[in-house]
């Protein structure tokens, strides 16, 4: 089975409307907000539901660590996410500067394996309730308006990461690294025997997803240009796309001005601490030559777990469109 047949599914037959990307398409929330973001990305996604497939791969901690100090999950996802306004405009008062104004987007991402019905089998893998904010320029953001991503994962992780969007066009998806690393040097510390899956492993999901194929454990950011490609193929085109980048680091390192912020539980600490989560989101306008539009949301990310002098690459990616 190829990569290319492992992802499909995106029915482009039922085209999605009502939500637009770009500078001259502009539209207002229904809540009276500006759009979320110089380039409007977030507000078009007020009030809606995105539903699609991914994958999620993850190498975690294996007790007891007699014979493998770690584990390698790999699933296909089904994903889903919704979201809706918080009503209006958030104060924030200042003290040695003058009050802003935030608006948000209110949030909630649900992924399941694919391979098991819902609630059977353990497919819940995700859940992630959270707010996307737009602050504008302050002096502490040097001037420079943000997103922020506020998420809450019930494994106890809190995360606030920072960034901003920019229009991109073409698309430029770079792969997603997925071999644990050093966390002293960076070195990379390979493990050949999990991911690798013509290997026979006790430590790695057994048994694997039928449609699971070598070059998705390599760089899982294959599923998002493949579906770029299914869309391609069936006479669609990205006619203009949102590039919402945001990342948070914990602790931050020495000499480096913070970006965002972690909150772990202490269980994590010393067992699989999240030091790190950098995501990238793309929000696709999409059309055919007869006119149809559609908007279309792809993400990658990656978080960084710290265990046994390593990290330890989590890295999710998924593509989905409005459901009608």
């Amino acid at each position: 089975m190829t990569i290319k047949a492992a992802f499909q599914g995106l029915d482009l037959s039922r085209i999605p409307d009502g939500f637009r990307v770009g500078s001259d398409d502009v539209q207002t929330p229904s809540d009276g907000s500006p759009l979320l973001g110089p380039h409007g990305g977030l507000g078009n996604l007020l009030n809606s539901t995105w539903t699609g497939q991914g994958f999620n791969l993850i190498w975690r901690p294996h007790n007891p660590a007699s014979e493998s100090d770690h584990f390698l999950q790999l699933n296909l996802t089904s994903d889903s996410i919704a979201f809706n306004g918080v009503g209006g405009p958030v104060p924030n008062r200042g003290l040695n500067e003058p009050d802003i104004a935030i608006y948000a987007v209110r949030y909630l991402q649900q992924i399941h394996d694919a391979n098991f019905p819902i609630p059977q089998g353990g497919g819940g893998l995700h859940v992630e309730p959270g707010f996307w904010l737009s602050v504008p320029a302050t002096q502490d953001t040097n001037e420079t308006p943000t997103l922020v991503r506020c998420a809450s994962i019930p494994h106890g992780t809190t995360v606030l990461a920072q960034g901003s969007a920019s229009t991109q066009l073409p698309i430029e998806i770079p792969p997603a690294n997925t071999v644990p690393f050093s966390t002293a040097n960076g070195a990379p510390q390979p493990f050949p025997r999990e991911s690798t899956i013509t290997n026979e492993s006790q430590f790695r999901t057994a048994p694997l997803p039928a449609a699971l194929v070598q070059g998705m454990v390599d760089n899982p950011n294959v599923l998002l240009t493949n579906a770029l490609a299914t869309v391609a193929e069936q006479g669609f085109q990205v006619i203009d796309a949102v590039q919402i980048e945001v990342s948070a680091v914990s602790p931050t390192p020495p000499g480096q001005q913070p970006v965002g912020s972690i909150g772990n539980v202490p269980f994590l600490g010393p067992n699989a601490e999240v030091a790190s989560v950098s995501a990238t989101f793309w929000i696709e306008k999409i059309a055919n030559a007869s006119g149809a539009t559609f908007l279309q949301l792809q993400y990658s990310q990656t978080v960084l777990l710290s265990f046994n002098t390593l990290s330890w690459p989590h890295v999710t990616v998924g593509t989905l469109v409005k459901a009608v």
